[in-house]
């Protein structure tokens, strides 16, 4: 459902099944021209008023609906955390190894051209790895407050 007011008129509700699109304004507008033509219209509307010029109206959010949504962002943020939290897990050894053998490029060591392209094959997983770690690293700071949420809302109330 959607519901729309006039600016002129905020006390005017007009409800219409279905998203805001341009068929409900339509609809929005027959249910505005029956009222203006059964005279319960209380303003007068300007010439080249149009579907346009509704005005969506929204829910208002209550506390619950807000604490709920909120404690519902807190678990996905945590979740996140814990697929980023595996993902870093899973490459960070092999991730180390291939860091340590970037220091091979910089010596005056001769390297052949399979431990370049075995170097060239690890870019990837080292790119991937310090990518996820980024992640995780800015995950972790949001989940400290998204914990906080969950903690809050997990205290019991006192008697």
């Amino acid at each position: 459902m959607v519901q729309y007011t006039l600016a002129q008129s905020p006390e005017i509700i007009l409800t219409i099944p279905g998203k805001d699109s341009a068929k409900a304004r339509e609809k929005a507008m027959d249910q505005l021209m029956e009222l203006m033509d059964a005279g319960k219209l209380p303003t007068e509307l300007e010439e080249g008023f149009g579907p346009q010029q509704l005005i969506e109206v929204k829910e208002a959010s209550t506390d619950t609906a807000s604490g709920e949504d909120a404690i519902t962002q807190a678990v996905q943020i945590l979740s996140n955390l814990a697929t980023l939290k595996l993902k870093v897990q899973e490459s960070r050894t092999e991730a180390l190894e291939i860091r340590q053998a970037v220091d091979i490029l910089f010596s005056d060591e001769s390297v052949t051209e399979e431990e370049i392209s075995r170097l060239k094959e690890g870019f990837k997983v080292l790119k991937n790895f310090a990518q996820a770690n980024l992640r995780y690293q800015e995950a972790r700071a949001k989940a400290q407050q998204a914990r906080q949420v969950l903690d809050q809302a997990l205290k019991s109330p006192e008697k």
